[in-house]
């Protein structure tokens, strides 16, 4: 074995890692969120064990919600990434379809993708667990929308990074809600994490949802302010994420000098 060819070769792979800041976030990512997640889950389960009189009921419910926002958003930025694995990502631009069209389209697929895979889900949850999420009523479709909003959000977010980085931010695109998934409290409440980290929690719409469904399923109150704030956030996120994109659209244009 020649280990300079080896050394070469590792050293080859080293400097593709050392140039792109979508590779480094990636290793050090997981190892962090891992340690986040389930520490703040093991914290509620220590202090809180008996805070809950169905606390499968409850878990598997926001298991249910968390898998749809993240169908919402992989499955947006899936449908992004096959554009640009089959090599078609350029004819889009240079075919009379404006961006509008796409991100319609875009997002159309994505629910429609998104309920193939959840509704089976839910119905299995029932005679399985005894466990229904269309226990929470009429709210159920007031969060949905909410969460189907913030997915659709980090859908152009990731694919707005996706046409600035190119595919070494693809691993972002499966990361991204595991990152927000400590700070959106899916499995826990709010007074679980720390003062500091609860207000940075706050911007996010998850916290507004997952509190609002435990407040639910365990209280049987609704509080119409928390999904009227937690809708309000996911619209002004999306105002956001959609001039980001749009800005991003218009920089890679420029840069390949497509009119």
């Amino acid at each position: 074995m020649n280990w300079y060819k080896v050394y070469g070769l590792s050293l080859r792979h080293f400097y593709l890692i050392k140039s792109s800041f979508p590779r480094i976030l990636d290793l050090l990512y997981w190892p962090s969120i891992q340690i986040f997640l389930w520490g703040f889950i093991s914290k509620f389960f220590t202090l809180s064990s008996t805070y809950y009189s169905n606390t499968v009921g409850v878990i598997l419910s926001a298991a249910i919600l968390y898998d749809f926002l993240f169908r919402a958003s992989i499955s947006y930025n899936m449908m992004f990434l096959e554009e640009i694995w089959s090599r078609n990502f350029t004819n889009l631009f240079i075919s009379p379809i404006k961006i509008k069209e796409i991100i319609a389209a875009l997002t159309l697929t994505a629910v429609i993708r998104t309920l193939i895979g959840m509704v089976p889900a839910s119905i299995l949850a029932i005679p399985l667990f005894g466990v229904s999420i269309f226990k929470i009523g009429l709210p159920l479709i007031a969060l949905l929308i909410s969460l189907y909003i913030f997915g659709i959000t980090l859908g152009l977010l990731v694919t707005s990074g996706l046409i600035r980085f190119g595919p070494s931010f693809e691993n972002i695109a499966w990361a991204s809600l595991f990152f927000l998934a400590p700070l959106g409290c899916i499995y826990y409440p709010i007074e679980i994490l720390p003062n500091w980290l609860q207000i940075i929690a706050k911007i996010l719409p998850l916290v507004h949802i997952f509190e609002e469904m435990r407040n639910i399923l365990i209280n049987e109150i609704i509080s119409y302010s928390q999904i009227l704030i937690a809708i309000a956030i996911s619209f002004f996120l999306l105002c956001h994420g959609h001039y980001g994109f749009l800005h991003l659209i218009q920089w890679g244009k420029n840069k390949r000098n497509i009119n």
